[in-house]
């Protein structure tokens, strides 16, 4: 929402001469003094109310700015079954619809810390990804960066690993995959293991390595023996049990109060939500049609459009089975579960990913409410 300018204070009033008429015994060269200063504050009046309609003016241009919607929105997600609210909307133009005039460019990322160095950079305007990332960029930047504007996925999430392996004390000296430094799936990775007693350091080093590698690569090498397992999303999990031989040593659900926990959120620029608020807020309404959409259509319809994105945007398909075990594995909710981000932050610092740190302020949920037309929570973290 636009930040309504700070009126300017007014300017204090100089001090003035006082010209009594019929006045007969003041000096001519004081008398000529007074007129100049007299006609000097006529036009320093002139002038400042020149300067005055001028800041109006741009005030109100600003305003104005502040009420259009954006000409272009650049969005960032991933090719994964838990983005398939961005996978759904774009592909089907539920997004288009809704956001009018405004054109609609997408970028594709494989994990949350590349999507967020993009948008900090001011590359993309907003972005589904997971928790973490958007935790540590509000933390990092004193909160002057991003949003949390809606919830996108809950579950969806597992360490799978080597038929061999069995336990936690089975992983000391092994090597594990997440999808990058900082993402959620490496923080949930890094955390887990923590509580197993088992160390690990950004380095790769400690009790277990964990190499972040992109996720098709992760697959390829999992096949390959060169992995002894890796905490992934959906469907990089599923691929792993059923097309590499894995098995689910954790699924993150079971770690969670009720097995929910936001595998994706949805964010947004602090600056481009204060720029184009009605931009936001079509977003929103399109956002909010694909969770519905993907909440009510069938298991066929789901997995055909889901497999017609990830063809557009990765050039390859997915397995029946693949997209069927994904799909059980997931929540689609607008609700970003806002009561798990203490826990998130804690784990992100017991991950050595991020410091400690107050993280009110992290939601805003009024547009979403105004959307839905319901009251979803910010836990206290923020507007709602």
């Amino acid at each position: 929402m636009s930040k309504t300018p700070e009126p300017t204070p007014p300017a204090s009033n100089p001090g003035s001469t006082r010209i009594v008429a019929g006045e007969t015994n003041k000096p001519k060269r004081r008398r000529t003094l007074e007129i100049g200063i007299a006609v000097g504050l006529v036009l320093l009046i002139g002038a400042g109310a020149a300067v005055a309609s001028v800041v109006a003016k741009n005030n109100e241009t600003q305003a104005a700015a502040a009420t259009t919607p954006a000409a272009e929105l650049r969005l960032g997600y991933f090719g994964n079954v838990t983005h398939a609210p961005a996978l759904v909307g774009v592909s089907k133009g539920i997004f288009a619809s809704k956001l009018g005039s405004t054109k609609l460019t997408t970028q594709i990322f494989n994990a949350g810390p590349a999507a967020i160095e993009a948008l900090n950079a001011g590359a993309i305007d907003a972005a589904y990804l997971g928790p973490n990332p958007a935790i540590n960029s509000f933390v990092q930047s004193k909160g002057a960066s991003i949003s949390i504007i809606a919830g996108a996925a809950s579950g969806g999430a597992q360490l799978v690993v080597k038929p061999g392996i069995n336990s936690a004390a089975d992983l000391k000296g092994k090597t594990l995959a997440s999808p990058q430094l900082g993402g959620t799936q490496d923080v949930a990775l890094r955390a887990w293991l923590g509580k197993q007693g088992l160390k690990t350091n950004p380095n790769g080093g400690g009790d277990v390595a964990i190499n972040p590698t992109d996720n098709a690569q992760t697959l390829k090498l999992f096949q390959d023996g060169k992995l002894d397992g890796a905490w992934l999303p959906e469907p990089w999990a599923s691929r792993l049990a059923l097309q590499a031989g894995g098995k689910v040593l954790v699924d993150e659900k079971d770690l969670w109060d009720k097995g929910q926990f936001p595998t994706t959120i949805l964010i947004v620029s602090k600056k481009f939500a204060a720029d184009h608020p009605q931009t936001v807020t079509a977003l929103l309404q399109g956002h909010e049609a694909s969770v519905n959409w993907l909440n009510t259509a069938s298991a066929a319809d789901k997995a055909s459009a889901i497999n017609a994105a990830l063809k557009a945007t990765a050039g390859s398909t997915l397995p029946a089975d693949v997209i069927d075990r994904s799909l059980k594995n997931i929540t689609f909710t607008v609700d970003p579960l806002a009561g798990t981000y203490k826990k998130l932050l804690q784990d992100g610092v017991d991950a050595g990913i991020t410091k400690p740190a107050d993280i009110n302020g992290i939601f805003d949920l009024r547009a979403l409410n105004s959307v839905t037309g319901q009251k979803t929570s910010a836990a206290g973290l923020g507007q709602d």
